[in-house]
């Protein structure tokens, strides 16, 4: 699975971003999607995670009912809608699948990663 993020940028706190993955090489619709954060200096971390169709998702406590990941399988495509946006949010975001169906919280359970988008929330 090939994985390109969009949607990055710079925004003022408050503000929404909405961030793209499209999927490309195996099937995407059979994939668990998850998407990761790394801020400058800091480890890897999970931000949300959907089951192969939709039904299912997980949320970081940081980012619960601000951000809301969603998948388009027949487009093949991931999203990530970032509301009330946070400088704390600042940090490159990783697009990831996983060979489960199953969605997941944990990074080692992810395969597939793509090169990551910027986001930075100005205060």
């Amino acid at each position: 699975v090939q994985l390109v993020e969009s949607g990055g940028g710079l925004v003022q706190a408050g503000g929404s971003l909405t961030l793209s993955c499209a999927a490309s090489g195996r099937t995407f619709i059979t994939n668990a999607m998850g998407w990761f954060r790394q801020a400058p200096g800091k480890e890897r971390e999970f931000v949300a995670a959907i089951n192969w169709s939709g039904g299912t998702t997980y949320y970081a406590d940081s980012v619960q009912g601000r951000f809301t990941i969603s998948r388009d399988n027949a487009k093949n495509t991931l999203y990530l809608q970032m509301n009330s946006l946070k400088p704390e949010d600042t940090a490159v975001y990783y697009c990831a699948a996983s060979p489960s169906s199953r969605a997941t919280m944990r990074l080692e359970t992810y395969a597939y990663w793509g090169q990551g988008t910027r986001v930075t929330v100005s205060s």
